[in-house]
């Protein structure tokens, strides 16, 4: 059987259906501690993927001004906005992140990697690649773990994450993260890259 079409109509089935495991209810520690260290809060982020987006609803509340969040499911994006409707909502995109044509200082990556078919994994390094300003960083979380399915979440190793990744960009951490949570301790790596 081959993979699903994971297209919006999949993923907008998820949440109504309420099949929304990778979503831990808050900030994942790792990425929240990595964002207490940063002080610019004109930084441009954007987080793809976002579903939910705790970690955007997080950088918002500390007064970051420049976070932009794309999903393909209306129900993450209308979930986010009923939370925070504070938010800008012309930062708000309902959109395939492949088709993107912006400029960020930062992508932060939070399992939406992981839910990609496995054979857009080189355009993601290119798509993010493409839409880095000069010195941007990729920052976020890849599972290390192989998850063996024909479905999301895919996992995958170090090793093969390094193919793909280190001819686009300078790595300044790729390791598994100290401060996961409980269920997803040594199973995650943090990575925090720069573009080349």
């Amino acid at each position: 059987m081959g993979l699903p079409d994971l297209d919006k109509t999949y993923w907008e089935g998820r949440y109504q259906d309420g099949a929304t495991g990778w979503d831990i209810g808050n900030t994942s520690t790792p990425l929240q501690e990595y964002f207490d260290q940063l002080s610019n809060k004109s930084t441009k982020i954007l987080i793809p993927g976002c579903g939910r987006a705790w970690e955007g609803e997080y950088l918002h509340n500390a007064g970051f001004e420049n976070v932009f969040l794309i999903d393909l499911a209306p129900s993450a994006i209308e979930a986010f906005l009923i939370r925070v409707p504070t938010f800008p909502e012309d930062h708000l995109i309902l959109g395939d992140f492949f088709q993107l044509r912006m400029n960020f200082d930062m992508i932060v990556e939070q399992t939406f990697f992981c839910a990609i078919n496995p054979a857009l994994r080189r355009q993601y390094v290119t798509q993010t690649w493409n839409l880095l300003n000069e010195n941007g960083k990729l920052v976020g979380l890849l599972f290390d773990e192989d998850f063996g399915n024909d479905h999301p979440p895919f996992g995958g190793s170090k090793k093969e994450y390094l193919q793909y990744f280190e001819p686009w960009f300078r790595v300044k951490y790729f390791d598994i993260a100290y401060n996961s949570i409980k269920p997803r301790q040594n199973k995650e790596i943090f990575m925090n890259l720069s573009k080349r």
